[in-house]
């Protein structure tokens, strides 16, 4: 999805509705406040309600975030990046993402607003139980952890610069694919999988325009 200007300032208005508008905001405090408690519930229920070793289930834990990173490249890619066209398709993909793309200094909507958020939870929760078991406990705990560090690098790709050197490629990553080229640069909290599929951009090729890249900071 593409869009003849993209705006550094305001929002979209995606419903009519004040209260479904409302609904489609967050902060990111909100999203950590929710989850964290759920984060070591299940952790909790892990060791003391099944009986997991605590070695065991932070193994687990961690697989549960790497694998984050993997879903987080595929949902972007292939669902949040369809090629839409049916205009209610299109709609759709607007609503998910495109709007992002538009207003990308939106803080509102870097975090996906609580209830739709909570429902996918529950979703994605019920078929990592159905394919692990009681294993699932630690493994969506580290899945909702590496959600909510991948909000928190997407707020801060577009809040601030990056705080070491090292995470200068990440930061340079997501600004081109969103001023340059949107068929490249999915990953978010990592380029791991990027390298992996071959949609990395060449930073070495690419000139660092700075003065662009003050535009796109929050002021």
């Amino acid at each position: 999805m593409r869009f003849e200007k993209i705006h550094n300032k305001g929002q979209a208005q995606l419903f009519r509705n004040q209260y479904l508008e409302m609904l489609t905001k967050t902060h990111p405090l909100v999203i950590w406040g929710i989850y964290v408690p759920v984060i070591a519930l299940l952790l909790y229920s892990s060791i003391y309600n099944y009986g997991h070793q605590l070695l065991t289930s932070l193994w687990i834990f961690a697989a549960g975030v790497f694998s984050w990173t993997f879903f987080e490249y595929l949902i972007h890619r292939y669902v949040f990046h369809f090629i839409a066209h049916s205009e209610r398709a299109q709609r759709i993909v607007y609503v998910l993402h495109g709007n992002h793309h538009e207003y990308p200094r939106d803080r509102e909507r870097l975090f996906m607003p609580p209830v739709p958020s909570l429902i996918l939870a529950c979703v994605i929760f019920s078929l990592q139980y159905l394919l692990l078991g009681s294993y699932a406990f630690p493994f969506f705990a580290g899945f909702l952890f590496g959600y909510l560090l991948y909000g928190s690098m997407h707020y801060a790709i577009h809040a601030w610069n990056p705080p070491f050197k090292w995470m200068k490629p990440l930061w340079r990553n997501h600004h081109l694919h969103h001023y340059k080229e949107q068929e490249k640069g999915f990953g978010v909290s990592t380029t791991l999988w990027d390298r992996v599929f071959g949609t990395m951009f060449d930073l070495k090729k690419e000139k660092e325009d700075k003065e662009k890249v003050r535009e796109i900071m929050y002021k």
